[in-house]
């Protein structure tokens, strides 16, 4: 068990090790995501919650080459004919309809478009605020792209422009309506694809000063961008308001698409760095895989607004294996792709630099260029530098654009800094253990080989002293630290000491003084298995070993010394099966006789049989019964609740439990109270009316 355990803490460390070394590496959509497509968005019986929702499945399947289309479109398109064709639709539910129209091409009929066309009109000439402007310009838009109305155009389109631009505020930052003093970098995005769909209903050009304030704006708006040590850039809302807030990824999604999209419609630059547009798909890449559905939408969709957009598409440089092995003779591999996976342009990858982590020192190597495979996209450098020894490296990529045009439409990020582990096999030798005596003579020596087996068996008392010692070296003959040294000592008790190997260069050496020890050994004398750990998630040939035992001779402990703690069972012990319990039940008391209980059982009702008689000989008074309809039902209802309190009584000593009976007691006590006022107030006031006579 120990073994094991000890194994398991090398692992472990070296997947701690090996998760920051690709943690900022940035991998393009893969069938990964395909696969969490297909389950995070599936249809309940055919159809999703809602138009926001299928058109969200819809993009993000058509995005990744997923066909579900067949198996979405009858129950959408239903919905889609549904909704366009009521009056009583909701904006959003028209806009997101229009949307899944978009991408199924349901069959609707011309008259259909133009109502929603006549409503949206009026929406975009009667609204104030900014979700009101981004659902009706933005369903028009829509429209013109899905029918042949190439004269469906704003009639003041300027002054649209300028309602949402007066939402807008100096941060670059927009206000949902001009009530609310709280700006948005979400509702930014909203914006500018609002205003990308004025521009696109323009009959004529917009007064190219809004566009330059508007250009002004998303400088503004990307001077207040937040980033990570990787790279990463990222949007972050600051609204206070729960309702409104957004998290990093729906805002930063936000302000993609609003930027692609308003970039497409209007001339000239934007003038952003390239770094930050790149740094913006390292961050939709370096989260990974969501595991939700709308976070999913947001990672694709705006991934796809980057793939194709007229600002700048990034360029991910990425290492398939950034672990490479010196015994296997890896070489460095390294492929260039667009967030979305397809092949960069013609460009030359060249390896720059290579420092050992956390060394400020010069590159151990100088510039090298990548051969490129045509065949496989693979830029490769044949073998690692020779310089290149165990451990853990930055190495520094750098991407050449063949085509001095393709500057202005790709990002490249300049240097690329990508984590690299080198693995090997590191020589160990030199390994013995020794007894000392006080003054450090040794009266027992042995070597030992730390590759193969050993049963080195010494023996020591509390006086004397145990060192071990050994040596690692890389391949290059460089001292090797690891990240564990560990050497443990196990009493045949179970109990467990352990104690870190120093080391100094190449040299690693314990001594454990035994006389100061008596303490923590519990004054346990015996037998001590002695192991040695020594791993690292760059040594190939980490390894545990069994040396062998050593005999412990300590005094006898004084009577308040500390007592081991108390050891863990055995798993198997302790989870393993358990003896057969065999149950021994009670012996049941004897009983009288049959023919006695039904005796007494006779007895106990000889006094109802008299309660009967008695009835039969005095005879039943009805003198009193009332004559009139409605007291005489309640004279009825009254005896009968008073039956039926006998009845609860039979079904009480039977079958019934109290709780049960008290229950249906409450509910027949107070029909009774009912019943019996009503009866006796009609006594009562008869009663009176003779005396009164």
């Amino acid at each position: 068990m120990a073994r094991s355990l000890e194994g398991f803490l090398v692992l472990i460390v070296a997947a701690l090790i090996y998760s920051s070394a690709v943690a900022s590496v940035f991998q393009p959509i893969s069938d990964s995501h395909r696969s969490v497509a297909l389950e995070l968005f599936t249809p309940l019986e055919g159809s999703f919650s809602s138009l926001a929702e299928t058109y969200e499945a819809l993009r993000t399947f058509e995005v990744l080459g997923i066909d579900k289309k067949t198996d979405i479109n009858t129950a959408a398109c239903q919905s889609v004919l549904e909704t366009l064709g009521s009056s009583s639709s909701a904006l959003k539910d028209l806009f997101y309809a229009l949307k899944v129209n978009g991408i199924l091409k349901c069959e609707i009929k011309k008259d259909v478009f133009e109502g929603v066309t006549s409503r949206l009109q009026a929406t975009v000439s009667s609204a104030g605020a900014l979700l009101d402007f981004y659902y009706s310009v933005g369903g028009l838009v829509i429209i013109k792209d899905q029918t042949s109305k190439d004269d469906l155009y704003l009639a003041d389109a300027e002054g649209v422009f300028g309602s949402i631009k007066a939402l807008s505020q100096s941060d670059g930052r927009w206000r949902y309506n001009s009530n609310n003093p709280e700006s948005s970098t979400f509702a930014a995005g909203l914006a500018l694809e609002a205003l990308a769909a004025v521009v696109s209903l323009s009959s004529s050009e917009i007064d190219q000063s809004l566009i330059g304030a508007t250009k002004n704006d998303i400088l503004k708006l990307f001077d207040s961008i937040e980033k990570y040590d990787d790279g990463a850039f990222y949007f972050d809302e600051k609204l206070v308001d729960a309702h409104e807030h957004q998290g990093p990824l729906s805002t930063t999604s936000s302000v993609v698409r609003g930027l692609t999209v308003f970039a497409a419609v209007t001339s000239g630059s934007l003038n952003l760095p390239s770094a930050k547009i790149l740094g913006l798909a390292r961050f939709l890449l370096g989260i990974g895989i969501p595991g939700d559905a709308k976070d999913l939408f947001n990672q694709v969709d705006s991934l796809a607004s980057l793939e194709s957009n007229s600002v700048s598409i990034p360029l991910i440089l990425l290492l398939p294996a950034t672990v490479l092995s010196l015994t296997k003779k890896d070489s460095v591999k390294v492929k260039v792709n667009t967030v979305l996976g397809s092949n960069a342009p013609p460009l030359t990858v060249k390896l720059v630099g290579v420092f050992r982590s956390g060394s400020k020192d010069t590159s151990l190597v100088e510039g090298q260029e990548l051969k490129f495979n045509p065949e496989s996209a693979v830029y490769a450098l044949d073998a690692l530098p020779k310089s290149v020894d165990v451990g853990k490296y930055t190495f520094v990529f750098e991407m050449v654009l063949h085509d001095p045009d393709h500057s202005y439409l790709y990002a490249t990020g300049g240097q690329t800094q990508i984590p690299i582990f080198v693995t090997g096999l590191v020589k160990v030798d030199s390994a013995e253990i020794a007894v000392l005596d006080s003054d450090l003579g040794s009266t027992e020596t042995k070597k030992i080989d730390l590759t193969g087996e050993n049963t080195v068996s010494l023996s020591a008392n509390h006086l004397q002293k145990l060192r071990l010692s050994f040596q690692l070296s890389t391949s290059l003959g460089h001292a090797f630290k690891p990240h564990q040294a560990i050497l443990k000592l196990t009493h045949e008790s179970k109990v467990e000491h352990s104690f870190v190997v120093g080391s100094s260069g190449k040299h690693f050496e314990i001594n454990l003084d035994f006389l100061g020890l008596v303490e923590k050994f519990f004054y346990l004398s015996g037998k001590y298995n002695v192991q040695l750990t020594v791993g690292d998630a760059v040594m190939e040939n980490s390894f545990l070993k069994a040396i062998g035992h050593l005999d412990l001779d300590l005094p006898e402990p004084p009577e308040k010394a500390a007592q081991p703690p108390p050891q863990l069972l055995d798993q198997k012990l302790r989870y393993g099966p358990k003896a057969e319990i065999t149950h021994i039940f009670r012996v049941p008391e004897k009983l009288p006789p049959k023919e006695l209980s039904h005796a007494f059982l006779g007895l106990t009702l000889l006094p109802l049989l008299g309660f009967l008689i008695g009835l039969l000989h005095l005879g039943v008074n009805l003198k009193n019964f009332p004559s009139s309809s409605v007291p005489a039902m309640f004279a009825v209802l009254f005896h009968l609740g008073i039956a039926a309190v006998l009845l609860l009584y039979a079904l009480f000593w039977l079958k019934w439990d109290l709780f049960t009976t008290l229950k249906a007691l409450g509910f027949l006590g107070a029909f009774l109270m009912f019943v019996g006022h009503r009866i006796l107030s009609h006594l009562a006031s008869i009663s009176s009316k003779l005396k009164s006579a």
